[in-house]
C-alpha cells in the first residue's frame, strides 16, 4: 500500500508546481551543447512531445549562458540551468531561467553562493540543491566517506545556509549511483525538512540498468510517500527517460495518464507469435495521454477475464482471435489479421489528441511554443 505523500512546501518552476499537492513531475536533460541553440530547442521539443514537465540544460561556459535568453524565449518547457564550479554562470543564468541547479560541493565560497541566491530572490525562482555522493565537500567525505550520512549532512548545511539568507524556494536531491545509498539518503533527510525532493539515481547506466535502478529506488521511495519530481538518468537516451519515468508513476498508481498494456508472459499455452503483436501495440500507442487499458492475451486461460476489464483487448485462440471492447466481443478474426483489426478499433476509441498517434509516421511537423512562435523539427 502506498503511504500518504509527505507534506512538502510547494514551489514553482516556471508554470509547473512542484511539491505540496502538485502531481509528481517528470523531467530530463538535453545532451546538446547549450550554445547550439537550434539543437537544444529541437531536443526540448522532443521532450515536450514525450510528455516532459520541465528540462535541464548544462551551462559550461559564457557562450552557454548567453544562449539561455533565446532558448528560454522559444522553449516549450520550463528551463532549469545546471551550474557547476563557476558561480558567475549562475549569476548569468539566474537572470533568465526558471530554476537553478547547483552542487553545493563545487559552486564556491559562501559569498559566491550568496550572490547567486540574491539573483534568484530578485526573480522569485527556486534553487535545487543537488547533492551527489561523488562530489561531496572534502571535509564531509574525509569524515564519513561517500555515504548517505555525508550526503544528508551536506544537504542540511546548504539548506541552513540558504535559509539564513531568507531564501526558502528550495528543492533537494540526494543522488548516488546505486539504489541502496540513494534510498537511504532520501529516507534519512525526509523527516528533517519540508522541502520538495527531486528523485534520481545518478550515473545509472544504459537503458536496461537505468530502468531497473530507477524503478527500484523510485518505487521504494514513492511507496513511502517520498518524492515530488524525478528524472530517470539513462546513458544515450532522451525521450526514453520520460517514458520510463511516467511508466514508473503509472505502474505505482500515482498517475492515470497513458496506456496500460496487459500482456501474457510467454508460455506453452500461447497460440500465436505474441511478442511482435504486443510490441506493435505498444509502439502504436506510446504517445497517448488518455488513460486506457489494453489487453493482449495469448491463450484462452486468462484472456477472457483480463479482457473484461480492458477498454480494448485481443483474446487469441487457435487459428482465430477475438477483439473485445469494454467486455463485449465485437469481432472474430483469423490470427494473421488480428493486429490490423485491433489497431483500427483502437483508433476509433476517444482520445485527447489524435495527432499523438500519428507523430511517429510524420517525417516533419510544426510545434507551437509558449510565446506563439513555431519551429519545425524531425523525429
Amino acid at each position: 500500500m502506498i503511504k500518504e505523500r509527505y507534506p512538502t512546501k510547494k514551489i514553482k518552476v516556471g508554470s509547473v508546481e512542484v511539491g505540496g499537492d502538485a502531481p509528481i513531475s517528470v523531467q530530463s536533460m538535453t545532451f546538446s551543447k547549450t550554445k547550439d541553440i537550434k539543437s537544444t530547442l529541437e531536443q526540448i521539443d522532443r521532450l515536450y512531445l514525450a510528455g516532459a514537465d520541465m528540462v535541464r540544460v548544462a551551462v559550461l561556459d559564457e557562450e552557454d549562458a548567453k544562449a539561455l535568453k533565446t532558448i528560454k524565449e522559444k522553449s516549450s518547457l520550463p528551463i532549469i540551468a545546471d551550474i557547476h564550479f563557476n558561480y558567475r554562470l549562475g549569476l548569468m543564468a539566474g537572470e533568465v531561467v526558471d530554476c537553478l541547479r547547483i552542487n553545493p560541493g563545487n559552486i564556491g565560497s559562501k559569498e559566491r553562493i550568496k550572490e547567486v541566491v540574491n539573483v534568484c530572490k530578485q526573480r522569485n525562482i527556486p534553487i535545487r540543491i543537488g547533492v551527489n555522493a561523488g562530489s561531496l565537500e572534502e571535509h564531509l567525505e574525509n569524515r564519513y566517506g561517500q555515504t548517505p550520512k555525508a550526503m544528508v549532512e551536506s544537504a542540511l548545511w546548504h539548506i541552513k545556509f540558504l535559509e539564513d539568507l531568507d531564501f526558502f524556494d528550495i528543492k533537494v536531491s540526494l543522488k548516488a549511483s546505486d539504489v541502496s545509498r540513494t534510498v537511504e539518503a532520501y529516507r534519512m533527510l525526509r523527516p528533517l525538512v519540508d522541502y520538495p525532493f527531486h528523485l534520481g539515481v545518478t550515473e545509472a547506466g544504459t537503458k536496461f540498468h537505468a530502468t531497473i535502478k530507477s524503478a527500484a529506488a523510485f518505487g521504494a521511495l514513492l511507496l513511502d510517500g517520498i518524492g515530488d519530481t524525478l528524472r530517470v538518468s539513462i546513458t544515450g537516451e532522451l525521450e526514453e527517460e520520460i517514458r520510463v519515468g511516467k511508466a514508473i508513476l503509472k505502474d505505482l498508481g500515482l498517475s492515470k495518464d497513458g496506456v496500460n498494456i496487459i500482456s501474457c508472459p510467454t508460455c506453452g499455452r500461447i497460440e500465436v507469435d505474441l511478442p511482435p503483436i504486443v510490441e506493435a501495440v505498444e509502439e502504436a500507442t506510446k504517445d497517448i495521454k488518455k488513460p486506457l487499458n489494453l489487453a493482449v492475451m495469448g491463450c484462452v486461460v486468462n484472456a477472457i477475464g483480463e479482457a473484461k476489464e480492458a477498454d480494448l483487448a485481443i483474446a487469441c485462440g487457435k487459428g482465430y482471435s477475438l477483439i473485445i471492447k469494454k467486455g463485449e466481443v465485437i469481432g472474430k478474426y483469423k490470427n494473421e489479421k488480428i493486429l490490423d483489426k485491433f489497431l483500427k478499433n483502437f483508433h476509433s476509441l476517444p482520445k485527447e489528441d489524435e495527432l499523438k498517434t500519428l507523430i511517429h509516421q510524420i517525417p516533419a511537423y510544426k510545434i507551437k511554443h509558449n510565446n506563439g512562435t513555431h519551429s519545425r523539427i524531425k523525429i
